[in-house]
């Protein structure tokens, strides 16, 4: 929005054109969202203790959990706000990829927020019902990737990149949608398994969506393109401004959700950032780098898998609890240790998947 009124100015005050630089924007971006974050986080979480809109804690989980039931849930629209306002501030709003990647953000946002608000407001247990989640996250997945399919404007759009392998890609075909599907519900769905801890989803979000960020301004780029030997996609650098908001953001929120958190993002946050991250990935054509970067949402995901088909099959169970994190609590960790190794894992990761750029 504002790059339109600096382009307009930029013909009294040439100044103005630096507002054309993406790296400046990007800036703008996250410190946009995260003032945002900072600003509205004290109002938002008055507003939500005063409504008595706090979370549920589960009877069999661990004990050391009991103490946060009542921290008011539903933070998660916090960062949906700064991301929507910093990245429709800063973005070239002509630009399609923009669209997309914030849409399907913002519409997994409002899956969650049906979710949250039939569980903590209308006092229903089982909250949105498990088919019609699904349901949604189908529509909205499948959606986003029939439209990146039939608007791809070149043959690299929709193939599936290999990474730490030179010029190795995949035509796929119409399989372009089913992956980008999968990745997308996929993606929310491990992110909203992972939040179980105070701030434990929300960093490593933050890591991987920064990291997917640099990905997209190296994709948009023609130079970096060809010097790092990596498919040039016209206009994918704009998605570094959405993935900076997302960072600043999610920091804002992380003020707040850090240990002991004073608010819970709920499946409002956890499932729009969740399939942010997919969507972004899918876009910069980077979904087996995402698969690496996001391991410990990847983890968290598998454990629970396991741990179902172990009961289901056996009638034993392989942990003492899923997800991943509350097995490592049972066995006596405190919170802050399982939460800032799950960090340093992601940040272990995320330095992997950006060594794909040269490694081939």
């Amino acid at each position: 929005m504002l790059l339109y009124l600096t382009d307009w100015l930029s013909q009294y005050d040439t100044a103005f054109n630096v507002f054309q630089y993406l790296t400046l924007r990007t800036i703008l971006g996250v410190l946009t969202a995260l003032l945002i974050s900072l600003l509205v986080g004290p109002v938002m979480i008055r507003r939500l203790s005063f409504h008595q809109i706090g979370q549920t804690v589960r009877d069999d989980g661990p004990e050391t959990h009991f103490s946060k039931a009542g921290t008011p849930t539903m933070g998660g629209a916090l960062i949906l706000v700064g991301i929507a306002v910093a990245t429709l501030l800063w973005s070239d709003l002509g630009n399609r990829y923009v669209w997309i990647v914030l849409s399907v953000t913002l519409l997994f946002g409002v899956i969650g927020l049906v979710d949250d608000y039939k569980k903590l407001v209308l006092q229903d247990p089982r909250g949105l019902a498990s088919r019609w989640k699904y349901f949604w996250q189908s529509v909205v997945g499948l959606g986003a990737a029939s439209v990146l399919y039939f608007s791809a404007q070149s043959p690299v759009e929709t193939q599936l990149l290999i990474p730490y392998l030179k010029n190795v890609a995949l035509d796929i075909g119409p399989w372009y949608i089913l992956l980008t599907y999968l990745v997308i519900v996929g993606s929310s769905n491990a992110v909203n398994l992972t939040d179980g801890l105070d701030g434990l989803a929300i960093l490593p979000t933050v890591m991987v969506g920064g990291a997917l960020g640099l990905f997209a301004y190296l994709t948009g780029h023609v130079d970096f393109a060809a010097y790092l030997k990596i498919p040039y996609i016209p206009g994918l650098g704009e998605l570094i401004i959405f993935c900076g908001a997302l960072v600043g953001a999610g920091l804002g929120f992380l003020w707040f959700n850090t240990y002991p958190a004073q608010v819970f993002m709920g499946d409002v946050g956890a499932l729009a950032l969740g399939a942010a991250l997919g969507v972004v990935a899918v876009a910069v054509r980077q979904e087996l780098v995402l698969f690496i970067m996001g391991g410990v949402f990847v983890m968290e995901t598998i454990s629970v898998v396991l741990q179902v088909a172990s009961f289901k099959l056996t009638g034993r169970r392989i942990f003492m609890m899923a997800p991943l994190h509350h097995h490592f609590e049972l066995k006596g960790w405190p919170e802050p240790r399982v939460i800032v190794r799950f960090w340093i894992i992601t940040v272990i990761l995320v330095l992997v998947g950006l060594a794909s750029l040269k490694i081939r």
